[in-house]
């Protein structure tokens, strides 16, 4: 049976973790079909019919959809879905946002952020913050699943050439529910969840003024910025910094800790990436369990003749 996967998007580009969620798609076993919903999103369904992998792409759009509101998005999800048997989406706040909702109309259990497809109705996810993996066998008719994107390759962005099909968008929006605007960050760095390089911040930065030391080490790397809930919570930056459980999950290149101390929730959403380092100025922190490289110094040194090195090496 045929396997729907529901596109991330901003209405005007296809989001990278959408990728990763074919190539978990396509393991399952079956023609991936990709649905994307929006509003004046054709440029999107264009390009998600050139997604290497894709037999069909599935275009719903009105402006009940333009802002992804899971009140209104999920009721056309589940109606789509009895003619599928498996619904895939990305475990982002986007996938989060919307998942539970259809798999309440389809009264069947979601199996949250898949990490590994055993077969088509068994699947490996993470569960105690990472630390254990459990075996899920469903025997749902419909798998609602959200998909771990950092633990699957992405799918080649070119190379397909599946046909585009327009479907019913459905015509009024809930009325509980009203789109009240939209605040976000932007910044000339990379985002956290696709960076190839992050350098992330903890409580030990002591303040937000001190992040202004890993945004210039960032910038000479072309990392983007992170830090730990600590940080968040202390106020130093920003929620959407915020690496950890329940925070982002990443998985770089390289993962630069500092002054962050290793606490489990922070580990389950950094310690798949393939090589870490910390500085941190106490010995006996948890990260350097899992770090590949540790500096035991004093973050306030460390970080300008690091800055200095990185310098002497442009």
């Amino acid at each position: 049976m045929s396997i729907l996967v529901i596109a991330e998007h901003d209405n005007a580009e296809l989001k990278p973790a959408t990728l990763n969620t074919v190539t978990a798609a396509a393991q399952i076993g079956g023609d991936v079909h990709l649905l994307v919903a929006g509003h004046n999103c054709a440029a999107v369904a264009e390009a998600a019919a050139k997604v290497a992998g894709v037999a069909k792409v599935l275009h719903a759009d009105a402006p009940a959809l333009e802002h992804g509101v899971a009140e209104n998005l999920a009721p056309v999800v589940a109606r789509l879905a009895a003619d599928y048997g498996h619904v895939l989406a990305p475990a982002t706040t986007f996938g989060k946002n919307f998942m539970p909702r259809v798999a309440v109309a389809l009264d069947v259990a979601q199996i949250s952020e898949i990490s590994a497809v055993e077969s088509a109705d068994t699947f490996i996810r993470p569960i105690y913050a990472g630390n254990a993996l459990a075996t899920v066998q469903s025997k749902d008719a419909i798998k609602v699943i959200t998909v771990r994107g950092t633990t699957f390759e992405p799918a080649a962005a070119e190379g397909g050439s599946a046909a585009v099909e327009t479907v019913d968008a459905g015509s009024e929006a809930n009325d509980k529910v009203t789109f009240a605007g939209l605040e976000e960050s932007s910044n000339e760095r990379p985002e956290l969840t696709t960076a190839r390089i992050i350098i992330s911040g903890g409580r030990g930065m002591q303040s937000g003024d001190n992040f202004a030391m890993l945004e210039e080490i960032a910038d000479k790397l072309n990392a983007a910025v992170g830090a730990s809930r600590a940080a968040v919570d202390a106020g130093y930056v920003p929620n959407d910094y915020q690496v950890g459980q329940t925070g982002k999950i990443v998985a770089p290149d390289l993962y630069i800790a500092v002054g962050i101390s290793g606490a489990i929730q922070h580990l389950a959403g950094m310690k798949d990436s393939k090589v870490i380092a910390c500085i941190n100025k106490d010995e006996e922190a948890p990260i350097f369990q899992v770090a590949d490289f540790g500096l035991v110094a004093d973050l306030f040194q460390a970080l300008p003749e690091l800055s200095k090195e990185l310098d002497k090496g442009a």
